[in-house]
C-alpha cells in the first residue's frame, strides 16, 4: 500500500519519456527572477538622489568663499562702512530663535526696537511639524516680502538655539529677496 503511494506520489513529481525510458524530472528556472532583480537594480540606480528639501541642508564650503572676498570679517571701520547707503550700525537686524520644536523670527530696527514677529505657529504649522526646516523657510519667505514691502532691501541676521530650521529661516529670508550683509551666531 505505502509503495503504490509513493509509486503514484513520484509519478507526479518526475514523467517518464518512453523513448529514452529515462526519468527526467521537471527543472524550474529561475533566471527570470534573477533578470528581474537585475532590472530593478538598474531601475533604482537611475532614480534621481533624493530632494535635500527634507533631508537638511547642504553644507558650504567655507574655504572657496574665502577666497572669493577679502572683506569677509569685521574690522574697525565695520561699524561705519556703507551697506546700500546705510552705515552698518543702522541696518535692521533679524533675530531667528530655533528650538527643535519651533522657529520664531523677529523684525528689529537696528537699535533693537521690535517691529514684526512671526514663528511657525502663526503661519499655520502645528504640532511637530512647527520644528522642520520647511515650516522655518515658509515663515522667513513671508516675514521677509512684508518687510520688503515696507522698503527695506538690506538686513542683518542674528542665529540663536539649535534645530533643524537655522539655515532654512536664513535661506527663506534670501528667497524673499532681502540682501543679508551679516550672520551672526
Amino acid at each position: 500500500m505505502l509503495r503504490r503511494h509513493l509509486i503514484s506520489f513520484a509519478n507526479t513529481l518526475f514523467s517518464v519519456d518512453k523513448n529514452v525510458s529515462n526519468i527526467v524530472r521537471a527543472i524550474h528556472s529561475s533566471s527570470q527572477n534573477c533578470r528581474e532583480v537585475t532590472d530593478r537594480k538598474q531601475m533604482l540606480r537611475s532614480l534621481p538622489t533624493a530632494d535635500e528639501g527634507t533631508a537638511g541642508e547642504k553644507v558650504l564650503d567655507v574655504d572657496s568663499i574665502l577666497h572669493t572676498r577679502a572683506d569677509t570679517f569685521p574690522t574697525l571701520e565695520t561699524p561705519n562702512k556703507l551697506f546700500n547707503g546705510v552705515p552698518f550700525m543702522n541696518i535692521p537686524i533679524f533675530n531667528i530663535r530655533v528650538s527643535p520644536n519651533n522657529t520664531i523670527i523677529s523684525f528689529t530696527d537696528a537699535k533693537g526696537v521690535p517691529k514684526m514677529i512671526r514663528s511657525c505657529g502663526i503661519e499655520g504649522f502645528k504640532n511637530t511639524r512647527k520644528g522642520t526646516n520647511i515650516a522655518a523657510q515658509a515663515t522667513a519667505i513671508t516675514i521677509g516680502t512684508k518687510i520688503l514691502e515696507r522698503g527695506i532691501k538690506t538686513v542683518r541676521v542674528r542665529v540663536r538655539g539649535l534645530g533643524p530650521g537655522r539655515m532654512s529661516a536664513i535661506k527663506g529670508l534670501q528667497m524673499a529677496g532681502l540682501e543679508i550683509i551679516s550672520i551672526t551666531d
